[in-house]
């Protein structure tokens, strides 16, 4: 299964400067950060619990 920023929904393939974690309100989900995104401190969602960040 192919890892997509949960903020822009870009392909994480090619990026060597993204992070993948767990949700920090349910600690269920992963949540996947694209390099880019965590640049702008861009806003993102779980799907599961609803936990906004970044904080």
């Amino acid at each position: 299964m192919e890892r997509k920023c949960t903020s822009c929904g870009k392909s994480l393939t090619n990026d060597s400067s993204s992070t993948i974690f767990n949700c920090p309100g349910c600690g269920k989900q992963e949540i996947n950060r694209c390099s880019h995104c965590r640049e702008l401190s861009a806003k993102y969602k779980c799907p599961e619990c609803g936990f906004e960040g970044p904080n």
